[in-house]
């Protein structure tokens, strides 16, 4: 090693124990204010890349220190930008802080949409969704989800107008003094609007059929109708038909049904329904099936028309989608003849030892691993369904026509 670079070691290492006590920042600064005029080829550029730092910020304190000396340029001030437009000042901040707590404390959402939405209301011009969730970050009122799927990886299917397709789906809740009663929540496809909601003492088909009436009464008729696979409203795939089916059909809605043991097929009343539970829980516990119902039309009121959904276009509510779009055609009530013809009938077979059912004749092969099995049969004048006993659709067929020689199929 030549004598230039033994130097500039030994300088660097005594520099080192001098600097024990000093910040990092302070310690960089140093380093640079006295760098030896004799330091070797490359040293600013590895000094550089080891510390962080960019060359143009290194030869200013340089400069700094010839021009006035390596005090002056330990208090040579940042390179940061005397003004910063795009910084939010604390006055934003401390107003999306409120915010979040005035929703959090009402039940409502309030994450960064929501939070944003409610600020627009208000009268605020809010940061963006990402700055929102930083402040709150660094606030420590939420811990972030890195690892959480992002929104635009998520595919929804969506009826194109309002009445295209309604949800209904129950879920439970107690009241003060422990009873159990059933919410009906009625949910419009398109819009997300809540369309009608109704506590009753248990999921019947007699509180189904009032809740969709006010719902009719307050929207029209829709021209589909979904649901699960309960009893009190389309227990179709369990061999028999429902109150609630029979009022549809005769208003010539279609019902229909998600898969048995699938409840994503019902997502948007589940997300309904979390959302509502957040709600009660801030509320005072219901002492009475009419108090819960007050809660309740509450939370519908703010959550059509003043909380702006995440799944329609942004800054959009329920009622602001409902109303821009128009809405489907109302169905068409079935004619005595038509209901005649297309009259739906269920029995029960046991698959016989070959696997097979025999329904107007016609033997079905339905496979060996339903051999001795019950099977519910549905069938009109056009189709035959097959389903165990738990609800799950075997295997569908054409009803083979009239005249046609029966054998199996």
């Amino acid at each position: 090693m030549d004598s230039v670079s033994q130097d500039f070691v030994d300088t660097m290492a005594g520099f080192a124990l001098v600097m024990s006590n000093f910040t990092p920042d302070i310690k960089i600064r140093l380093l640079v204010a006295t760098w030896p005029e004799d330091a070797p080829r490359g040293a600013v550029a590895r000094f550089c890349r080891q510390h962080k730092v960019s060359r143009s910020w290194f030869y200013k304190v340089r400069a700094a220190a010839e021009a006035s000396g390596s005090i002056r340029a330990m208090e040579l001030g940042s390179t940061k930008p005397k003004s910063s437009p795009a910084q939010i000042g604390s006055g934003m901040v401390e107003v999306a802080l409120l915010t979040r707590d005035s929703l959090e404390q009402a039940g409502y959402d309030h994450g960064p949409l929501s939070v944003a939405a409610k600020m627009r209301r208000q009268g605020f011009e809010p940061p963006s969704r990402a700055t929102l969730a930083r402040i709150f970050t660094r606030a420590g009122v939420v811990v972030p989800e890195p690892r959480k799927k992002p929104r635009s990886a998520l595919r929804r299917f969506v009826y194109p107008e309002p009445n295209g397709c309604w949800q209904i789906d129950s879920t439970e809740w107690m009241l003060a003094k422990g009873t159990k009663v059933a919410i009906f929540q009625i949910v419009d496809d398109h819009s997300r609007l809540a369309l009608a909601s109704l506590v009753a003492s248990g999921e019947t088909s007699e509180a189904a059929i009032r809740v969709v009436k006010t719902a009719i009464e307050r929207h029209g008729v829709p021209r589909k109708f979904l649901s699960d696979n309960g009893s009190a409203f389309n227990p179709t795939r369990m061999g028999r038909t429902g109150a609630l089916v029979d009022y549809l059909k005769s208003l010539g809605v279609e019902p229909i049904t998600g898969k048995p043991y699938k409840p994503t097929t019902q997502g948007k009343n589940e997300r309904f329904h979390r959302t509502l539970h957040r709600f009660l829980n801030k509320q005072p516990p219901a002492a009475t099936m009419e108090e819960l119902q007050a809660h309740i039309d509450t939370f519908d009121q703010y959550y059509n028309t003043e909380r702006e959904h995440q799944s329609l276009p942004p800054g959009t509510t329920p009622i602001e989608a409902w109303n821009t779009t128009p809405k489907a055609m109302p169905p068409q009530p079935p004619t005595p003849e038509t209901t005649k013809a297309n009259a739906r009938r269920s029995v029960r077979r046991t698959a016989n030892l070959h696997g097979e059912a025999t329904v107007v004749g016609t033997r079905f092969k339905l496979g060996k691993e339903y051999i001795g099995h019950e099977i519910h049969v549905l069938y009109d004048d056009e189709t035959i369904m097959f389903f165990d006993t738990r609800g799950t659709e075997i295997i569908s067929h054409q009803r083979p026509p009239k005249g046609a020689l029966r054998g199996s199929w």
